[in-house]
C-alpha cells in the first residue's frame, strides 16, 4: 500500500503543476487553474491532518507504523510551514490544533488558539457557520471571510467534517487561503477599466458629436467648418497618446522594455529635452534653466532618461504659474539625483502619496484640458525602479515642487 506520506507528496506536486500552468495561462483557463490547484491543496492537507488526528487528535501525536517513517517532527513542520491557516476543531466547536499561518491570521490572540471556541476567537457569522457544518458532516466550499487585526485581510475558507474510522464525526478542518492579493489585484483592474473607459469615452463623445453636426450640413459652414474639424483631430490625438501611453506602461510593468544602459552626459541629454520642449515653453512664458554641471554622468538607458525627463519637465510647464521658471539640478550624493524644480503652485500633501498612481490627477480639469493623460507619472516610477532607482516628490502647496530622479552610481543589473 502506497504510504500516506507518499499520496501527500504526490498531491502537492499535482498543485504546483497546476500553479504553474495557471501562470502561463490566461482568462478563464487561469481562474479554473488556480482554484483546481486551491481544492487541490485543501483535500490533500486534509486528508492528511484527518490520519494524524484519528492516531492521536493532535498535529503531533503518535504515527503509527504504517507511516514508514512519516514523524510527528515532518507533519508539524510540513503544517507549520503552509502559507494558508489550518484549523481543527471538534465536535464542541473549540479548536483543538492549528498552524503558524492560522496563529497569524488572527494575531489580536497573543497566546495559543488550543482549547478556545472558535467564537472566542471570531465573530465572523460567515466562519462559524462554516466549521458549523463542517461538524454537521456538511463541507463548505469557497467561503469568503474577512479579518481584522494590524491590516485587512480576505480569505477563501474551506471547511471538510474530520471522521473516525468508524465513520463517526471527530470534528471539521477549515483551511483559510490568504487571497488579499488577488482581491486587490482584481479592484486595480477594475479601476483601471473604468479609468480607461472614461478617458475614451469623452474624446470619442466629442468626435461622435461633432461628426454627426458636420454631416448634418455644418460642413457648409464655412465659419465653423474648419473649427469642427480642429477640435476632432485634437481628441483623435488624445486618444491616439493616450493608447500609446497604456501599451507602454502595459509593456513596462510586465517586464518586456529592455533597457540598454551607459554612461549618459546629462547637461546634454537636458538641453536636448528642452530644445523639444521649447515651443510648449514659450507659449506660457516659462523659462527653464539647465543647472547641471559639464562632467555630470549617470549610468541609464538614454532613450528611456529622456523619456523620464521629457514627462517631467513637460508637467513642469503645464502645471506652471505663467512667466515660471523650471530648474533642471544634478547631485551625486550616495546616488546620482536629477531634480526637477517649478514655481507652479504646488501639490497639497493629501495627493502627494498617490501622485505615482495610473489616471491619478491632482486637478482632472485642467490636466484634461492640456492634453494629459494621466500616465506620465506612473511611467516615469516605472522606468526609474526598472533602472534600479526611484522618483520622488517634495512639494508646499503654494511654492511649487520638486521631482527627484533617483538612480544608482554603480552598474545596475538590468533586465
Amino acid at each position: 500500500m502506497v504510504s500516506s506520506r507518499l499520496f501527500f507528496f504526490l498531491y502537492l506536486a499535482a498543485t504546483a503543476a497546476l500553479v504553474s500552468f495557471a501562470f502561463f495561462s490566461t482568462g478563464a483557463a487561469r481562474i479554473g487553474l488556480f482554484a483546481a490547484s486551491l481544492v487541490l491543496l485543501g483535500f490533500s492537507t486534509g486528508v492528511l491532518v484527518a490520519k494524524a488526528w484519528s492516531a492521536n487528535g493532535r498535529f503531533g501525536g503518535h504515527i503509527g507504523a504504517g507511516s514508514h517513517g512519516f514523524t510527528p517532527d515532518l507533519l508539524n513542520s510540513t503544517i507549520n510551514e503552509m502559507r494558508e491557516g489550518l484549523v481543527v476543531i471538534d465536535t464542541e466547536m473549540r479548536i483543538v490544533a492549528s498552524n503558524e499561518a492560522a496563529q497569524r491570521l488572527f494575531s489580536h490572540f497573543d497566546s495559543a488558539l488550543e482549547s478556545r471556541p472558535i467564537t472566542e476567537i471570531t465573530r465572523n457569522p460567515a466562519i462559524y457557520d462554516a466549521f458549523l457544518d463542517g461538524v454537521r458532516g456538511v463541507e463548505r466550499v469557497g467561503v469568503k471571510v474577512e479579518t481584522h487585526g494590524p491590516e485587512r485581510r480576505m480569505c477563501d475558507l474551506r471547511v471538510v467534517p474530520l471522521r473516525a474510522p468508524s465513520n463517526a464525526i471527530t470534528g471539521a478542518l477549515g483551511v483559510f487561503f490568504d487571497v488579499t492579493r488577488l482581491e486587490r489585484l482584481e479592484i486595480v483592474r477594475q479601476e483601471f477599466l473604468s479609468n480607461v473607459s472614461h478617458e475614451l469615452r469623452t474624446p470619442l463623445t466629442s468626435i461622435m458629436a461633432l461628426s454627426e453636426t458636420l454631416e448634418a450640413g455644418a460642413i457648409d459652414d464655412a465659419a465653423n467648418n474648419r473649427r469642427f474639424l480642429s477640435i476632432i483631430q485634437k481628441n483623435a490625438a488624445r486618444m491616439h497618446r493616450l493608447i500609446d501611453d497604456i501599451l507602454e506602461l502595459s509593456a513596462i510593468e510586465a517586464g518586456n522594455v529592455k533597457l540598454h544602459p551607459e554612461r549618459v552626459q546629462v547637461r546634454t541629454l537636458v538641453d536636448e529635452v528642452i530644445s523639444s520642449l521649447s515651443a510648449v515653453a514659450a507659449s506660457r512664458h516659462i523659462q527653464i534653466r539647465n543647472l547641471v554641471a559639464v562632467e555630470a554622468e549617470v549610468f541609464a538607458d538614454p532613450h528611456r532618461l529622456t523619456q523620464m525627463l521629457t514627462n517631467l519637465i513637460d508637467n513642469a510647464i503645464k502645471f506652471n504659474r505663467e512667466s515660471g521658471t523650471v530648474s533642471v539640478t544634478f547631485t551625486a550624493a550616495g546616488r546620482d539625483r536629477i531634480i526637477v524644480t517649478d514655481s507652479g503652485e504646488g501639490i497639497p500633501s493629501h495627493h502627494l502619496d498617490r501622485l505615482f498612481e495610473r489616471f491619478y490627477r491632482v486637478d482632472r480639469a485642467r490636466s484634461r484640458e492640456l492634453g494629459g493623460t494621466g500616465l506620465g507619472l506612473a511611467i516615469v516610477k516605472h522606468l526609474a525602479r526598472s533602472h534600479g532607482g526611484e522618483v520622488t516628490v517634495r512639494s508646499q502647496f503654494g511654492e511649487g515642487s520638486e521631482f527627484t530622479i533617483e538612480l544608482p552610481r554603480q552598474a545596475y543589473t538590468m533586465n
